[in-house]
């Protein structure tokens, strides 16, 4: 058994590489060989979101507090609101958030994959889509 402290897993930036806004991740467990677990908190500032992106194993998102959006490529932007669970299939090209005017906080939840890591980034969600009303 091994506890690791808040202390021991500090909160850190979200890159510009992979977030539009100002994003704050804080590490929940990035499980060692041969577990696969890898979970995170992430809060959005307003406005601030993912890129596009992809995992191969799926993910979950459990919304802690605020109001988000979330969205498939070819579907509707949805709302999410604290509560409410997401599950995004594997390989299934995705971005999440929050919504412009409030921030957002989710617990994301994701498997490694043995030779594909954990998630494929690419690109930057445009204007256009993040401001689409969800539904």
């Amino acid at each position: 058994m091994k506890i690791r402290t808040a202390t021991d897993r500090p909160t850190r930036a979200g890159p510009a590489d992979y977030f539009t806004g100002t994003v704050w991740m804080e590490p929940v467990i990035e499980a060692p060989d041969p577990a696969r677990a890898n979970a995170v908190i992430v809060t959005f500032a307003a406005g601030a979101r993912t890129f596009w992106h992809t995992h191969p194993l799926g993910q979950a998102l459990h919304v802690l507090s605020g109001t988000g959006r979330v969205q498939t490529e070819g579907g509707p932007v949805r709302a999410i609101r604290a509560g409410d669970t997401v599950w995004i299939p594997p390989g299934e090209k995705h971005w999440h958030g929050a919504a412009p005017e409030h921030a957002m906080t989710h617990l994301a939840i994701h498997e490694r994959h043995e030779t594909q890591g954990h998630v494929a980034w690419l690109e930057e969600v445009g204007e256009s889509d993040y401001m689409t009303n969800p539904r």
